[in-house]
């Protein structure tokens, strides 16, 4: 089927094994991506991850600051099917309508559950046992469309975003790659979502990332794991910013108040929460590189440490 014409949108890491799959199989005439952006403070111009690689196999690459206001340019490339994930733009109607098999969108979490920019870090911090992948033809509205395909996998306790991001990506590849040909062969039954069994997963604000030591104990390790290893959660020690990377559940119940350092551990620092303890593995102090737990310990004084309250 390399006569069928394919233009993707995608933007980070995510979404490298698929246009990846796509490059491979079929024929990718063009990408859209988000607008460069200046980072650092050189403010230097950074590329997509997505325009880095459509520019490894000289694929023309589209980046409309706004895509509502600018689809005449992709109109004209006149594509068989538009292929998103994550993308980070909602697609007009205009350009939903325009390729003759649709535009189909591969979403990290199994829809109706977890709509939104969000999907893999709110299925960790908010405890789900299970999530995958929903193959689904795009609407005007987040989300919405009709479900093609899913595939399930079990979120393990040894997951972090990290983990389960890196193995959705690789899922979404492979069902996309299973279920196409289907779709272009007009072989598919579509699956209207259920509202009522609707939730969302909105993209992590600055406040999300805090910790909050009067929840219990998993909810604050689901909260570090689901933000791990970027943004990260972080908590306050004498005024002071400290990211925390990599936690366990302790064994001490309701001794102290929440925030308050429970335990040290020869690699592991117990703090309480509201049901009972935390073991911090992983950390970075303010102005300082990612540490163990134990080689921070190392750093400082212990007595008063052991005195300290997180906030």
């Amino acid at each position: 089927m390399k006569d069928i014409k394919i233009i993707f949108m995608g933007t980070p890491d995510f979404s490298l094994p698929v246009l990846t799959g796509l490059i491979e199989n079929y024929n990718v005439i063009a990408v859209v991506t988000q607008p460069d952006k200046k980072v650092g403070r050189k403010q230097e111009i950074s590329f997509s991850p997505v325009k880095k690689l459509a520019l490894q196999h000289n694929i023309k690459v589209l980046q409309p600051e706004r895509i509502r206001k600018d689809t005449e340019s992709i109109k004209s490339l006149k594509p068989d099917i538009i292929i998103t994930c994550a993308y980070g733009q909602i697609i007009p109607k205009e350009l939903l309508d325009t390729p003759q098999y649709g535009c189909i969108n591969v979403h990290a979490s199994l829809l109706p559950k977890l709509r939104g920019g969000a999907p893999i870090h709110k299925a960790i911090i908010e405890g789900y046992k299970e999530t995958g992948i929903t193959i689904m033809y795009m609407s005007e509205k987040m989300d919405q469309g009709d479900i093609i395909s899913q595939e399930k996998t079990e979120i393990l306790d040894s997951d972090n975003l990290e983990s389960l991001h890196n193995r959705l990506s690789i899922m979404g590849k492979n069902l996309l790659l299973k279920t196409l040909p289907d779709i272009l062969n007009n072989n598919i039954t579509r699956v209207k979502q259920k509202e009522e069994e609707v939730t969302y997963a909105y993209n992590i604000t600055h406040s999300e990332e805090k910790i909050d030591f009067n929840k219990t104990v998993r909810e604050v390790l689901n909260q570090i794991r689901g933000l791990s290893p970027t943004p990260g959660a972080y908590t306050t020690i004498d005024g002071k910013t400290l990211k925390v990377y990599q936690a366990s559940l302790g064994e001490t119940k309701g001794t102290k108040h929440p925030g308050e350092v429970v335990n040290i551990y020869k690699d592991g620092i117990g703090v309480a929460c509201k049901d009972g303890e935390i073991i911090i593995k992983e950390l970075k102090p303010e102005g300082k590189k990612k540490m163990s737990a134990k080689d921070y310990l190392n750093g400082i004084n212990k007595e008063i440490f052991a005195k300290s309250k997180m906030e």
